[in-house]
């Protein structure tokens, strides 16, 4: 995409239950940032390549923020989704039944629990700044 829009127009939000050690965390991350990339049109992002002086590259880094923040609880994140859905927003979300055993087997356990029963562990979206703002800004930065 040559001709960017501005930067801070849209971004990239992970939200993590807090109450997950450093490894799941890093996991969960990995797998709601992956969906989402393959939800999205090449319409709607930028990726840009950076080269430092010595003419190496380094590609394909979003032109648009990624935030992440943190949740207190499951709740909060299924607020989070919710309002996603009432809004249209483009989402991939993540719970305790997508942890044991393979795919085949997430899958069955997560197709067993009815949703009102699903702990989430994170979610991540990506949108217009402001409307993402207005239901994300409870949340505090993950440090």
């Amino acid at each position: 995409m040559s001709d960017f829009v501005e930067e801070n127009s849209r971004r990239f939000i992970a939200v993590l239950n807090k109450k997950m050690d450093l490894g799941r965390t890093l996991n969960v991350l990995g797998h709601i940032s992956v969906g989402l990339s393959n939800c999205l049109d090449a319409s709607e992002t930028a990726y840009v390549d950076y080269h430092d002086k010595d003419g190496n590259i380094h590609p394909n880094l979003s032109h648009f923020p990624f935030i992440v923040l943190k949740a207190d609880n499951s709740n909060k994140i299924r607020k989070v989704r919710e309002e996603a859905l009432a809004r249209g927003i483009k989402f991939v979300d993540f719970t305790s039944t997508m942890i044991d055993g393979g795919s085949e087997i997430q899958q069955q356990v997560t197709n067993d629990t009815a949703e009102a029963d699903l702990e989430y562990l994170g979610i991540s979206l990506f949108g217009n700044t402001e409307e993402l703002r207005e239901f994300t800004k409870k949340f505090s930065l993950y440090r």
